[in-house]
C-alpha cells in the first residue's frame, strides 16, 4: 500500500495541498484508521498511470484526494463506519479522462439541435431539416447539425436550393462536422446581406455557382458573414448548454475538459455554475489568440485559477480542415488541384500572427494553434522555434491542435521543441476512408502520426474536438489502437504503422492531457495526493480484443471523490 510521505508534496504549495499534507502527516503518525476515508474501491484492476506502481487492486479516497493505493486487503483495512465501499468484481479502473480539446457550450447546445451527422444522403439531410424546422418557431435560427457530405454518393456539397422549400421562414446555418464550412439557406443569406456582390473575406471562401451566385456554402472566415447576425445566447442559455454538455461527458468518463471556445460569456456561465456547486467537470479555458492583451493586462498567466476552473491559454488558427479543402498544404489537393488550401484569417497576415504569438509568450500565456495541413504545421513550428531564440528556454508548453498531416521532417521537431501534439484520434475513423482522395497514399503515411510522434519524443494530449466528433474517450482509444475506419473496409487499420498501445493511448487521455494544461501534479494518474477523479469500465481494455474497446462502457464516474455517474443496469 502506498501512503506518500510528506516530501512528495514539497512542490505543491496550494492551501489545499498544505491541508492535505497535514492530514497525511496525521495518517503516518496515528495510523490510517484515524484519517477520514470517504470511499474505497476494492477487488479491481487499477491502472494508475504511475510508472512506480502501475497496477493495484484497490484505492482509498478522502477529502477529494487519493489517500492510498494498494491491495484489497490493505485498503479494506482502512474502512470506517461512514466509508462507502465499491466492490469492483474485477473491473478495470482508470484515472478520469481529460479531453484536451472541446467546444463545450457548442457541444451542449448541439445536443438539442438538428442531428445531421449520420444522414446518409442529400434526401435524408433535407428530410431531417424539414422535420426539425416544422417544430421550430417561425424566425428562430437552426444551427449546429454537423453534417458530412462524404457520407453521400455522390459527395456533392449541399446548396441553399436544396433546403429552401422546407425552411422558407426559418433561417438555417448548419455546420459541416469539422466546423470549417456551413450551409446557409436563403433566409439566412438575406438576413446577413450575402449575395453575388458580396466579396470574399481574407481567410474564407464564399462558394458560388457558375453565375457567381452564392450556393449557401461558406468556408472558414466567410462563416462570420452569417454568424454575426445570429442572436447571441444569454448567460442562462449558455449555462443550460454547459449543464447538458457536462451530463453527456461524465457519462463517458470525462472528468476534465480543455475548452477551446471559452469566451468571456462562457466563462461567466462556468463561474455561475461553479458558485452554485453545479460544475462537476474540471475546465481549462482558452480564449482567442488575438485577445491576448485582455488576459495580459489583468496580470493573468498560464494556469490561473482553481482546481476546477482555470484560464491562461490562448487558441489561434493557422488553416481550415481537410474535409473542407481548406487545410493548408505544401502541394495541391489531388481531387482539387486548383487549391492547396487557405491560410486562416490570422495567418493571412503572418507578421501580425507571429507578433501575437511572441507577445503572448512574453506575457506568460500559453499558446495553442489549430494546424491541420502540413504547411500550416510547419509554419507554426517555425513560430514556436523562434520563441526560444527571442525569450529563452522556459516551461511554456506550446501546443499544436490537431497536428493531423505532417511532413516526415517536421515530426521530430515536436519532441525537440517540446511542442505538445494535441490530437483527436476519432477523426481518423471519419477521415481515413476518404482522405487519400484528397492527399494521396504517400502524404497519408504521416497523417495522425501517433507512433512516430511518440517515438521521437513528443507529448501526446488526446481529445475529441466535440461536437466535431463524439466526446467518447473509449472510442478515441479504440481509434488510436486499431485505426479501423468507420466504413469497415480497413480491418488492419488505416496507416497501421502509426498504431499505438492501449497504455499509450490511455496515458495520452490522462497524464498527457494533464501535462498540456499544467495539471500533471494534480491529476492524470491515480497517485496518492492527487485529485480523486476516477472511472470504472465495464471491461478490461488492456486484455480484451482491441476491436471490442468500442463496445466497452463506462460503469461509474467519480469526480472530486464523489460518484457523479452510474450506468443504469
Amino acid at each position: 500500500m502506498v501512503i506518500r510521505r510528506p516530501g512528495a508534496f514539497t512542490s505543491l504549495q496550494s492551501p489545499v495541498m498544505r491541508f492535505l499534507l497535514a492530514l497525511l502527516i496525521s495518517v503516518t503518525a496515528l495510523g490510517a484508521a484515524e484519517f477520514p476515508i470517504d470511499l474505497i474501491l476494492i477487488n479491481g484492476k487499477i491502472w494508475t498511470v504511475n510508472p512506480r506502481q502501475p497496477e493495484a487492486e484497490a484505492v482509498a479516497v478522502g477529502a477529494n484526494r487519493i489517500i492510498a493505493v494498494g491491495t484489497s486487503a490493505e485498503i479494506s483495512a482502512l474502512k470506517q463506519p461512514h466509508t462507502k465501499v465499491i466492490d469492483l468484481h474485477g473491473r478495470r479502473v482508470l484515472p478520469g479522462f481529460n479531453d484536451a480539446h472541446v467546444h463545450f457550450f457548442y457541444g451542449g447546445a448541439g445536443l438539442a439541435s438538428v442531428q445531421l451527422r449520420d444522414a446518409k444522403s442529400q434526401a435524408e439531410f433535407r428530410r431531417r431539416l424539414a422535420d426539425f424546422a416544422a417544430k421550430t418557431p417561425k424566425g428562430q435560427w437552426i444551427t449546429g447539425g454537423n453534417w458530412d457530405h462524404e457520407n453521400w454518393s455522390p459527395a456533392d456539397l449541399p446548396t441553399h436550393q436544396m433546403i429552401d422549400p422546407v425552411t422558407p421562414d426559418t433561417p438555417v446555418f448548419v455546420s459541416r462536422l469539422d466546423g470549417h464550412m456551413a450551409l446557409a439557406n436563403s433566409a439566412a443569406l438575406k438576413l446577413a446581406g450575402v449575395d453575388r456582390n458580396t466579396k470574399d473575406v481574407p481567410g474564407g471562401v464564399i462558394v458560388r455557382d457558375a453565375e457567381g451566385n452564392p450556393t449557401g456554402i461558406l468556408k472558414d472566415a466567410a462563416e462570420g458573414l452569417v454568424e454575426k447576425v445570429i442572436p447571441s445566447p444569454s448567460v442562462h442559455q449558455i449555462a443550460e448548454g454547459l449543464l447538458a454538455a457536462q451530463k453527456y461527458v461524465i457519462a463517458n468518463g470525462v472528468t476534465s475538459v480543455q475548452d477551446m471556445s471559452a469566451s468571456p460569456e462562457v466563462l461567466r456561465a462556468y463561474q455561475s455554475l461553479l458558485h452554485a456547486g453545479q460544475l462537476h467537470v474540471r475546465v481549462s479555458g482558452h480564449q482567442p489568440l488575438s485577445e491576448w492583451k485582455r488576459l495580459a493586462s489583468s496580470g493573468i498567466q498560464a494556469d490561473f485559477g482553481s482546481d476546477i476552473l482555470h484560464i491562461g491559454g490562448l487558441k489561434g488558427f493557422a488553416d481550415g480542415s481537410l474535409g473542407s479543402t481548406t487545410a493548408l498544404l505544401f502541394a495541391p489537393y489531388n481531387d482539387a488541384p486548383n487549391t492547396s488550401g487557405i491560410a486562416s484569417d490570422e495567418l493571412v497576415n503572418p507578421e501580425k500572427m507571429g507578433k501575437d504569438i511572441s507577445d503572448a509568450d512574453s506575457a506568460g500565456l500559453q499558446v495553442a494553434i489549430h494546424a491541420i495541413g502540413d504547411k500550416a504545421n510547419n509554419i507554426i513550428l517555425n513560430y514556436y522555434e523562434k520563441l526560444v531564440a527571442e525569450h529563452g528556454e522556459r516551461d511554456r508548453r506550446c501546443r499544436i491542435e490537431h497536428a493531423q498531416h505532417l511532413t516526415t521532417a517536421d515530426i521530430p521537431r515536436f519532441g525537440k521543441l517540446h511542442v505538445i501534439a494535441s490530437m483527436q484520434p476519432y477523426h481518423l475513423l471519419d477521415d481515413g476512408h476518404w482522405a487519400e482522395k484528397r492527399i494521396g497514399p504517400e502524404r497519408a503515411k504521416s497523417s495522425y502520426a501517433f507512433r512516430s510522434l511518440l517515438d521521437t519524443g513528443a507529448t501526446l494530449a488526446f481529445g475529441s474536438d466535440w461536437p466535431v466528433a463524439p466526446a467518447v474517450p473509449l472510442m478515441g482509444i479504440y481509434a488510436a489502437v486499431t485505426r479501423r475506419t468507420l466504413d469497415g473496409e480497413r480491418p488492419n487499420g488505416w496507416v497501421p504503422e502509426q498504431k499505438i498501445t492501449v497504455a499509450e493511448a490511455v496515458r495520452a487521455y490522462t497524464m498527457g492531457s494533464a501535462f498540456a494544461s499544467f495539471d500533471e501534479t494534480k491529476k492524470g494518474s491515480l497517485d496518492v495526493g492527487k485529485l480523486a477523479d476516477i472511472v470504472v469500465l465495464s471491461d478490461d481494455i488492456f486484455t480484451i480484443d482491441p476491436v471490442d474497446i468500442a463496445k466497452t462502457k463506462v460503469d461509474v464516474t467519480i469526480f472530486d471523490g464523489e460518484i457523479v455517474y452510474e450506468r443504469p443496469k
